[in-house]
């Protein structure tokens, strides 16, 4: 399939995130799942790091 074909096929969505993205594509009648998805420990990267040292303990 090339690039061109793409644009000729229906838009189909996987939304990870940011809900308010979800409900505008929606809203536009595009195909879309949203994910409830956030970074472990909140994208902070010390705790991240903490995280990963207990679960070496394990």
């Amino acid at each position: 399939m090339s690039v061109n074909d793409l644009f000729k096929q229906e838009l189909k969505v996987v939304n990870l995130g940011l809900k308010s993205f979800y409900s505008d594509l929606r809203t536009q009648g595009v195909t879309t799942v949203h994910v409830n998805w956030k970074p472990k420990a909140g994208g902070k990267k010390n705790m991240l790091n903490l995280l990963n040292k207990l679960n070496k303990i394990k």
